[in-house]
């Protein structure tokens, strides 16, 4: 046992994201992406919803400060609703950084970002569109 560290925090995901570095970007999936087909490294998280793991991924990494946007969600599509989890993602996100720059990309481009993330956190989280990439910032 650790002292700070999120318990949900497996140790598979501490050392991903102690291996990450500035500017490397993580992928906290729901339970209906395509996890396995594009992620590099897979860390699997089910029965855990990403709300949880947000907050807990947040609370051990900064955002990029120098990119122009360091948190992407999926951008919904065919007239979708604004999925209603994005509020919870926001309320953590700035919660725990001042830094938040979010942007929504479609589906096609964010299936071609989590290929090159450095990694990909396969959630429980049944939500749809409940899918974000975050990018590392500096630890100061």
């Amino acid at each position: 046992m650790l002292k700070g560290i999120p318990k949900i925090v497996s140790p598979l995901l501490l050392k991903t994201l102690c291996e990450m570095g500035h500017g490397d970007e993580i992928v906290i999936a729901d339970a209906n992406f395509p996890a396995e087909t594009f992620g590099k490294r897979v860390i699997r998280a089910d029965g855990l919803g990403g709300v949880e793991i947000l907050n807990a991924v947040l609370s051990l990494i900064p955002l990029d400060t120098y990119a122009d946007d360091n948190f992407l969600l999926m951008q919904t599509t065919k007239g979708d609703p604004t999925p209603t989890i994005w509020e919870e993602y926001f309320k953590v996100a700035n919660a725990k950084d001042d830094n938040l720059k979010s942007k929504n990309i479609d589906r096609y481009e964010f299936y071609e970002r989590a290929k090159n993330a450095y990694a990909v956190i396969a959630t429980g989280e049944e939500a749809i569109y409940a899918n974000i990439i975050i990018k590392k910032g500096v630890i100061k």
